[in-house]
This record gives structure tokens, sequence and C-alpha cells, in this order.
């Protein structure tokens, strides 16, 4: 079981899946932890409060954060801006404040000098963790335990701050070790291989797949499912990563597209011994990925 919170009191902004997750693992470690909820809409703010997520859950993001130690950011990056803009002035002169976006350095940028440019109280979080099922109905208790996350700090960040998150995000159930402090261009870049491209491969792999011929898809096996599960993620939060993303994601691509015409080439030339020296330098590349916790 994870350490609990020394936060007193946290307030959450957005109750989908990462959001509802947080309260849950909250709940888990930290009963003692104030959990505070906000969502743009009644019935989710309802239904966090009957599930008995929050101790106090609200529409008005002014009030949700008024009083909290930590507020985190779990919207979509393209919505974190307006709503930063709308809580600024309720947040608690010594709250820290951080997010759990897909991209860092439009989101750090943003917010950053929004809470204070010299020092900062905002640093920027990842927790490599996440469903391609969304809403509050996916999240749960264990979707941290023995994540990595990425911590994106600059030189205006506060001091004390990575050690304050640090521990948050260990209490949720990251792995001490696996909690990564990162520069922004290198989170975005690095990201961008092991996920943002990776997405977008797999929905063009279901394209490409079934398009064309969609009752294929009845000699669907366990591999298929496995390799396309991440299409099944939604397209509008997929949007805005990928574009808020773009130049490292087409450099990924780039990189994707120049092994498929390798690819191409090698089965157009029937070149049997080339082939199984390609899968082969794969299948070695593969095995240094990491078991899932």
């Amino acid at each position: 079981m994870p350490s609990p919170t020394t936060e007193r009191s946290i307030a959450i902004l957005g109750p989908g899946l990462l959001g509802g997750s947080i309260a849950k693992a909250l709940r888990r470690s930290s009963p003692a932890c104030e959990v505070r909820i906000w969502g743009r809409r009644e019935e989710a703010v309802q239904a966090a409060a009957d599930q008995g997520m929050a101790d106090f859950a609200s529409t008005d993001a002014c009030a949700v954060v008024k009083g909290a130690s930590l507020v985190v950011f779990a919207v979509p990056v393209r919505s974190m801006q307006s709503l930063a803009l709308t809580i600024a002035g309720s947040v608690a002169d010594d709250a820290l404040v951080t997010d759990v976006g897909s991209v860092k350095q439009c989101v750090v940028e943003t917010l950053e000098p929004i809470f204070g440019n010299e020092p900062s109280c905002f640093i920027g979080s990842h927790p490599m963790a996440g469903s391609h099922e969304t809403g509050m109905a996916a999240a749960r208790a264990n979707l941290f335990d023995g994540a990595t996350c990425l911590l994106t700090p600059t030189e205006r960040t506060r001091n004390g701050a990575i050690e304050r998150v640090t521990a948050f995000w260990s209490s949720l159930g990251c792995a001490p070790e696996k909690i990564l402090s990162l520069p922004l261009t290198t989170h975005d870049r690095k990201v961008a291989r092991i996920s943002h491209m990776p997405h977008a491969v797999a929905f063009a792999l279901v394209r490409g797949a079934l398009q064309d011929d969609p009752e294929a898809v009845i000699c669907a096996g366990p591999g298929f499912r496995d390799a396309t599960r991440i299409a099944g993620s939604d397209p509008d939060l997929w949007t805005g990563i990928l574009m808020e993303n773009r130049q490292a994601v087409l450099d990924s691509l780039q990189d994707v597209s120049t092994q498929l015409t390798e690819l191409v080439e090698i089965i157009r030339n029937n070149n049997e011994e080339d082939l199984r020296l390609f899968l082969t330098q794969a299948r070695k590349l593969q095995q240094l990925i990491p078991a899932a916790p």
C-alpha cells in the first residue's frame, strides 16, 4: 500500500478516467486527505459525490480549489488555459498546481505564468498510465500502481515543488524510482515516440486493415486486438494531443514511414534473409520494453 499523501486537501479538476482514478487512489491510500472534484456537468459532479469519491464536488471551479493545498488539472490540454485563468485568483498562496497532460511544452509555457512567473507554483506532471476507455466509469484506484510519472520542472518552478509532487504521485502508487524529471522538449519528443506516434499508427492500422474490407474483422484474433486496442481511444482527446505535439509526432511518424518503406521493399524483392534480419532487430528492440507492473 502506498504511503499517505502529506497534502491536506486536493482539488481535482475533471472527474474522467485520470481524475476519477486519482480520487479513488487517494481514498485508498490517504483517507484523511480532503478530496475536492470539479466537473463541467452537474451529472458528473453528482456521480462523483454519490460514489464517495469526493468530500466536496461542484461545477464551480473556484469553490473547488479554494483552500486546497494541491490542484490537479485532469482535463484535455486545450481546456487548461481557460480553466486556469478562471481559478488563478482562488488558489491558495501556499498551494501547488500540477496536471496530467500528455503534452508538456504548450501546457507549461501557458500555465506557468498564470500561477506566478517568478517563481511559479505550477509544475507539469505526466503519469504514464491510462486506458483507451474514457470517463469516470473507467476510473480505478490501482491505475497508477507501479507506473512511471514524468515531471517537467523549469527554472521558474517554486522551491520544494518537485519534492511535493513526487510525494503526491508516490502516494497514488507510482513507483518512486520511476518518477523522473525531464526538460519540456525532451519530454514531448520522447513521449511522441512511445505514446503519441503509436496511437496515431494504431488509428492508421485499423483504417488500413478494415476500411476496404470491414468484414475481415470476423477473422480477428488476440494479436489484432492487442495491436489496435488504443485505436479505441477518444478521437477528440487525441486530436488535441497530436496537434499540440505535431512536430515531434511528425518526426516519429516519418521514422515509422521509413521502416515501413524498407519492409515493403524487402517483401517486394522476395528477400527472405533481409526480412529475417528486419524482424530479428525489431524483436530485440521490443525486448527492451519493461514488463507491465
